[in-house]
């Protein structure tokens, strides 16, 4: 191939690619302010977002071995995914692997609200309410024991909740939430 036949078509598309793009592919439709907000759930580490709903460890019991423990684990020890629960002193103990759960690793109880809401169950992310998500969070909480079986969680109650390890991270930029 001569030097002309390679750089033709390569200039035809450095030069029209630009005019095809501009144009843009044809899909979808620009996002409108309700679009947008369906999807702007995010959830801050001071709690700033929360819904409004509230939840007990007792009903998230009864909600985890519907729709988790499949995937989690009896009371969350895992298999075949992640275990939430336990963990403690791993992290620190490098004669052992760390076993990152919902108690010994994560830093904000509101994170926990936040991913599950988001994520969860994989097979079905957003389709829990408010309320069965902060249960949840309730009933993980419970059983790492960092809330009492009777605490309710909702959005006045989550982010008071200190988690073993929030100190063990450090904030970017460097300020407390």
């Amino acid at each position: 191939m001569s030097m002309f036949e390679w750089l033709a078509p390569a200039l035809l598309l450095l030069f029209a690619g630009p005019l095809h793009a501009a144009e843009g592919p044809g899909l979808g439709a620009p996002a409108n302010e309700a679009d947008i907000a369906a999807w702007n759930i995010e959830i801050q580490p001071d709690g700033k977002g929360l819904p409004a709903g509230r939840g007990l460890a007792a009903e998230g019991e009864k909600i985890f071995a519907e729709k988790c423990q499949r995937c989690h684990g009896e009371k969350g020890g895992g298999k075949p995914n992640d275990q939430l629960v336990g963990g403690f002193g791993t992290l620190s103990a490098p004669e052992k692997p760390a076993v990152k759960t919902v108690g010994s690793f994560w830093p904000y109880a509101t994170t926990l609200f936040d991913y599950t809401r988001r994520a969860m169950p994989w097979d079905a992310p957003r389709s829990l309410s408010n309320p069965e998500v902060y249960a949840l969070v309730a009933f993980l909480l419970r059983e790492n024991g960092v809330i009492g079986a009777d605490d309710a969680m909702d959005a006045d109650t989550l982010p008071r909740v200190v988690m073993p390890n929030r100190d063990g991270f450090i904030p970017f930029p460097r300020k407390p939430f």
